[in-house]
């Protein structure tokens, strides 16, 4: 615990994502917006964006857990993707 909030850590690197998992938490939002566009591992692929469908997407997460965007950040029902601070900060007032 940390100034009153209690951290639940997952290494998804070490303790990969089931297909369920990462569907969970993806819901109703895009998968694309879960994938690390900027990701080095990404860019070796030489693969155009526009060309890949959300299936493709979910799958290459799961092959490679470096497509995903980090930090994931569940702060009781809401998830944030990535580092928005604002969001953080809302979450953590």
């Amino acid at each position: 615990m940390q100034d009153g909030v209690e951290l639940d850590e997952r290494d998804f690197f070490s303790d990969r994502f089931t297909e369920r998992e990462l569907r969970q938490l993806i819901g109703e939002r895009e998968p694309s917006e879960f994938f690390s566009w900027s990701s080095p591992s990404f860019r070796k692929m030489d693969l155009k964006r526009e060309h890949l469908t959300e299936e493709q997407l979910v799958e290459m997460m799961l092959d490679e857990p470096r497509l995903i965007r980090r930090p994931l950040i569940r702060a009781g029902a809401d998830l944030i993707v990535g580092t928005d601070k604002t969001a953080m900060s809302q979450a953590f007032e």
